[in-house]
């Protein structure tokens, strides 16, 4: 993961409608940007439905939110029409942002190792500047961090 400091790598990514999406179109906002394994996992649908519950407290605070997976933009749809999800949620497959973020690792489960998103999360500033980060964040705290973290 980039540390706090590090000017945040621009990216263009499809949305979960296949517009396209810049960081750099966000110039001037604060941007959570939380990256994530997999839709429809009850681990990132549990992070998912925190932010989507907090989501108008973060509109408050002036702060974007995206979510970011390597998953399909089809998979993203589905996605956000289940759990109703308001914020960006954009589909990295190529791993564009997920490895300039350095969030891509291997990692083991249940004694098998593989390649995968670490779940992480940045806050980006007005400047397009790091300000926040953190990775192996757990699904259901995460919102309430970055939340407390702009609040302070």
């Amino acid at each position: 993961m980039l540390s706090v400091g590090t000017k945040a790598p621009d990216f263009t990514l499809s949305d979960k409608d296949g517009n396209q999406v810049s960081l750099s179109g966000f110039a001037g906002k604060k941007v959570v940007l939380y990256f994530y394994p997999k839709d429809n996992t009850p681990g990132c649908s549990k992070q998912a439905c925190a932010y989507r519950d907090m989501f108008s407290q973060f509109q408050e605070k002036g702060a974007v939110v995206i979510g970011i997976s390597k998953d399909s933009v089809k998979a993203h749809t589905n996605f956000a029409a289940k759990y109703e999800l308001p914020f960006l949620l954009l589909s990295d497959p190529e791993l564009q942002a997920i490895q300039a973020y350095d969030v891509w690792h291997e990692k083991t489960m249940c004694g098998k190792t593989s390649m995968g998103v670490v779940r992480s999360t940045c806050v980006v500033d007005e400047q397009g500047t790091i300000v926040y980060a953190a990775e192996k964040v757990k699904p259901d705290a995460d919102p309430g961090n970055v939340l407390a973290f702009l609040e302070a």
